[in-house]
């Protein structure tokens, strides 16, 4: 905690103004303007429930910056700080850009709104004259004052302001309860007329007049670079004017209701003043008040988003950014950033009204709320160790608020919606065009999704069958010392894991595991997975610091998967140009096998790989278990998109006189099972005279792009690497054991007896 003495001068605001900033802007100019025409239109419960709604987004988005505020000190920015750190610089820059554009628009929308409090001099003006006299006559001298003193004197001014602004405020609204409105015939007649739920199909047009009154709950969190405590500040204030805000709407309402009959409160838009003591002046201050209390809550807070937009550098310009981060004096006053704000508010208060993006300005305030209550969910969710905060929300009441903020988006206007992320997105494009350096989600998803994986990781375990009764798919581990000689591997991998499996490569150090050693293997590791990226690899990337290539490969043998599933085959490989290599393989392929993995060895060529050669898979007659998963594999390499052009050819090697029962099998395969492979793509070969079968592949497949081949324990006990050095010749060769038969067409088992014979 930090000692009075350490916390910077310019930090000097306390509770109150974070109160009165969030209170003056959510009792604005829509209370005074618009409620009672809610109340009329759609009754007193209806009303209620607009209220109900429109809190069920601000509470938990209040609860969740009280929440977050207590966790980690919220610097200046307020709603971007939060986001940015959270979501990243890049997505809280887009986000904060648009907040921002709504905030200034919001000055104006309330400085026009502040106009409508001398409408009986617009009214004399126009009989006395004869000519309607514009809005602006007032609204411009209004902003270029406010304007003025807001550049001169800072957020010291605009904080003292809004205390006179409020107090006038406040009364205004304590003569609206205590006066009597019009006289009723029978006592209760007016509430009994108001009080049922009319209109329902106009509720949700209603709630997109009023919902912009509940915006204001979140202007205070924009002075956070202002406050001396911002973890008591932010959730005292903020939580005590939305409650206190809620409230108050809920007893206006029902002072509306009882107190005059529903076409009043439909023709008089001013109908507070019908109903207030004195409330011919003191609901048309309340009005000004609420407005320019409204406005300057808008004029404290837009700038201060700019500002920290531009300390963070996210504009695209970076001498724009320096100039809008400046700020002026001890205080850090935004200046440069006011500026821009009053001239953006100066641009729409001169089109003179803002009635058609006033529903875009409440999009953006939704999503920005939206993304305050995700942040409070993933954090929840995420259940990081350092996210300690003092004051705790329930997860349940963040996920509400961002569903709810999504909904109510879309039930109050799908186009301005679809219009309002639109914008996001190609904001977003354009910060992501100039920063590809900063990371577009940081630990927040992190978290969430180490969750997500712990959990299905755990589910999937006590939830596993027999290997022999699951459905099978390629858990593939890989480990080799020459990463970076041999690129071919990685494409192997990746073309294994790229749709129906998992693919895991490790880079091989044959050391003792010291600080040395670690810290090179990282440097490894990151490298790789920078080339991965370039790559579009779906295969996830480690090192292995072991003295020795087999206790290597029993560790990770033993080792489990991050995928949820067991790993079920190891893929070793060679350049078939350094045949030596072949030795410590073949030492290694029995340890491999008493776990029962399906062992690939992988030679590969020095020549370009040519994919419109298609695949080649070759069945001879002691391949019973190895062909089903030798098809597997050549269907599961086909699917990527390397081999879009080409296609798999299955040669079968069989005695002549099981020629048409293999074909017929092997068609039955085919169809039963799906497999991309036509009729004309499958190739009996008789087993004659005295020919090797290397011979015979080198014969027909001596230009495809992959040649899958199968083989036996027995051929390496007998043969040794010359069973792989017979293949020396020709192009990247897959070389396949199983461990166990596995099925192609599911529920049934197609036995190659052919084959097998």
């Amino acid at each position: 905690m930090n000692s009075p003495e350490l916390i910077p001068s310019a930090r000097r605001f306390g509770t109150a103004p974070v109160f009165i900033t969030a209170i003056s802007t959510i009792l604005g100019a829509i209370l005074f303007l618009r409620f009672g025409y809610a109340v009329g239109t759609i009754g007193f419960i209806g009303s209620l429930l607009l209220i109900f709604l429109g809190h069920l987004i601000t509470i938990p988005t209040a609860l969740a910056i009280s929440e977050i505020s207590t966790n980690t000190r919220v610097e200046g920015g307020g709603e971007y700080y939060i986001i940015s750190r959270s979501f990243g610089l890049n997505i809280g820059a887009t986000i904060g850009l648009a907040l921002f554009l709504s905030q200034a628009i919001s000055i104006a929308f309330y400085i026009i709104a502040f106009t409508e409090t001398f409408e009986m001099f617009f009214n004399w003006w126009n009989i006395r004259f004869g000519w309607d006299l514009p809005r602006q006559v007032i609204s411009l001298p209004v902003l270029l004052i406010l304007a003025v003193m807001i550049l001169r004197q800072g957020a010291n001014l605009g904080v003292g302001l809004l205390y006179g602004v409020a107090g006038i405020l406040f009364l205004s609204l304590l003569l609206f309860f205590l006066g009597h409105g019009a006289n009723e015939t029978v006592p209760g007649e007016f509430f009994r007329s108001n009080v049922t739920f009319t209109n329902r199909d106009s509720f949700f047009s209603v709630f997109a007049i009023c919902f912009p009154a509940f915006t204001g709950m979140t202007a205070g969190v924009g002075l956070s670079g202002d406050l001396k405590n911002p973890g008591k500040s932010l959730p005292v204030g903020t939580m005590l004017a939305t409650f206190l805000g809620m409230l108050i709407y809920i007893l206006v309402v029902w002072k509306m209701a009882s107190s005059v009959p529903k076409e009043a409160l439909l023709s008089n838009q001013l109908i507070m003043s019908e109903i207030a003591i004195g409330g011919s002046i003191f609901v048309l201050l309340g009005l000004a008040a609420s407005t320019l209390s409204s406005a300057l809550g808008s004029v404290l807070v837009a700038p201060r988003t700019l500002q920290a937009l531009a300390s963070d550098r996210s504009l695209p310009i970076s001498r724009i950014n320096s100039v809008l981060a400046k700020g002026k004096g001890s205080t850090n006053e935004p200046r440069n950033a006011s500026l821009v704000a009053f001239v953006i508010a100066f641009v729409f208060v001169a089109l003179g009204n803002v009635d058609a993006v006033a529903e875009v300005i409440s999009m953006f305030f939704l999503i920005t709320y939206g993304s305050l209550c995700l942040i409070s969910f993933l954090n929840h969710f995420g259940s990081s160790p350092s996210y300690r905060p003092r004051f705790r929300s329930k997860w349940y009441f963040s996920l509400l608020g961002f569903v709810l903020s999504v909904w109510v988006m879309f039930m109050i206007n799908p186009v301005y919606t679809i219009l309002a992320y639109s914008l996001i997105v190609v904001i977003y494009l354009v910060i992501e065009h100039y920063h590809k350096d900063r990371s577009g989600l940081v630990n927040l998803f992190k978290g969430a999704l180490f969750q997500l994986n712990r959990r299905l990781q755990v589910y999937m375990q006590k939830n596993q069958g027999p290997a022999e009764k699951e459905e099978w798919r390629p858990a593939a581990v890989c480990i080799s010392s020459h990463s970076f000689e041999r690129p071919k591997i990685f494409d192997l991998m990746n073309w294994i894991s790229y749709r129906h499996g998992f693919g895991t490569y490790f880079h091989f150090i044959e050391d003792y595991f010291s600080r040395q050693t670690y810290q090179a293997s990282r440097e490894i590791m990151n490298e790789l997975i920078d080339f991965q990226k370039e790559e579009n690899s779906s295969l996830y990337i480690d090192t292995m610091i072991s003295p020795s290539y087999t206790s290597a490969i029993a560790q990770i043998i033993q080792a489990p998967s991050i995928s949820g599933m067991e790993n079920n085959m190891v893929i070793f490989e060679y350049d078939k140009n350094q045949p030596e290599e072949l030795d410590r393989i073949i030492d290694n392929i029995s340890l491999t096998k008493a776990g029962d993995y399906d062992v690939c060895v992988f030679g590969s060529s020095k020549s370009t790989p040519h994919y419109r050669n298609g695949i080649h898979v070759w069945i001879r007659p002691v391949d019973y278990l190895n062909a089903n998963l030798m098809i597997l594999l050549g269907y599961i390499i086909l699917g990527h998109p390397d081999w879009k052009k080409g296609k798999i050819k299955i040669f079968s090697i069989c005695a002549p006189e099981h020629i048409e029962k293999t074909r017929e099998e092997l068609d039955l395969l085919v169809k039963e099972g799906r497999l991309p492979i036509t009729l004309s793509n499958i190739e009996i070969v008789p087993a004659t005279g005295n020919l090797p079968v290397h011979e015979i592949v080198s014969e027909k497949s001596r230009k495809a792009g992959l040649i899958i081949m199968g083989f036996r324990e027995e051929h390496i006990k007998q043969r040794g690497k010359e069973f792989f050095n017979d293949y020396r010749s020709l192009n990247d060769i897959l070389f396949v054991n199983a461990s166990r038969a596995t099925d192609i067409i599911e529920k049934k088992k197609l036995e190659l007896s052919s084959i097998t014979s």
